[in-house]
């Protein structure tokens, strides 16, 4: 079963766009906020993964940035989704986790994500000396 979160800042105009795509990619039932983006609430994405999608379902997104806060984020969300034998699916970005292509693509973000971070922290320790 596929569940859909749409999500706009507000200062946007409408979720119709995404909820169209959503509804076209075959999502059951769509979720969604209207939030700002620093806002760590997000009532529609909790009530998805509490109350709807079960082991086995996907939960498809328009976009990666209206999912995640941050990359950091995002990551932590997939790794959830997994957990629970959940997958995931970006319509924009062509990503879902329930192939091995898809898996690939994401853990590939996870790792530059990783990596930069390193590099941030060495770079930091360097400089301080």
């Amino acid at each position: 079963m596929l569940g859909g979160y749409a999500s706009i800042s507000t200062a946007e105009p409408s979720l119709h766009l995404q909820q169209d795509a959503l509804t076209a990619a075959g999502c059951e039932r769509l979720f969604a906020d209207i939030a700002s983006g620093a806002r760590t609430e997000r009532n529609g994405l909790d009530e998805a993964l509490a109350a709807f999608l079960r082991a086995g379902d996907t939960l498809v997104v328009w976009k990666l940035d209206g999912v995640g806060r941050s990359l950091r984020h995002l990551i932590e969300l997939v790794n959830t989704l997994h957990a629970r034998d959940l997958g995931f699916r970006s319509l924009q970005e062509a990503i879902d986790t329930t192939t091995s292509r898809g898996k690939l693509v994401f853990h590939g973000f996870g790792s530059l994500a990783e990596w930069r971070c390193t590099c941030c922290r060495t770079a930091g320790s360097t400089s301080t000396r």
